[in-house]
């Protein structure tokens, strides 16, 4: 029977700025914060927990904009819920063991090397789509839904 590992990314969205992480352990590049749900926890609250770990700020009123999923090779089953929020308080940590956060303009974050698979996250953040369901059996393939 395959393990199910359940994680969440939180996009903070101010006016034109997005706040990222560059990640510097797996998953490397320009990502959005956010972490592994740990047993007893609701995946709600795992997101402000893990955004508050990663950047010192403690976010309210996120709002679920869908998830990914893939069966990976190992026998796992993957799913990232994927959360947006505009409100925050708290002072920004500029680093942590996971890598530097930081402010960006939203038109730049192209210009950054991203992440593994943060290309199809946006696409679900910022459309109307609920699902990313990935297949890798003939290439790597994302399905929006």
């Amino acid at each position: 029977m395959a393990k199910i590992v359940i994680t969440n990314m939180i996009m903070l969205e101010v006016g034109e700025k997005l706040l990222v992480i560059d990640r510097i352990k797996r998953f490397k590049g320009i990502a959005f914060p956010g972490g592994k749900v740990e047993s007893g926890e609701s995946i709600y609250d795992s997101a402000i927990r893990e955004f508050r770990e990663e950047t010192g700020l403690l976010l309210s009123n996120l709002q679920c904009k869908g998830f990914y999923y893939w069966e990976g090779e190992d026998d796992y089953k993957y799913f990232v819920y994927l959360y947006k929020a505009k409100e925050y308080s708290g002072i920004l940590k500029t680093a942590t063991n996971e890598g530097k956060v930081f402010w960006i303009e939203k038109d730049m974050l192209k210009n950054y090397t991203l992440a593994p698979h943060m290309e199809e996250y946006l696409q679900v953040f910022e459309n109307d789509y609920s699902e990313c369901f990935c297949t890798f059996k003939d290439g790597y393939i994302p399905h929006y839904r």
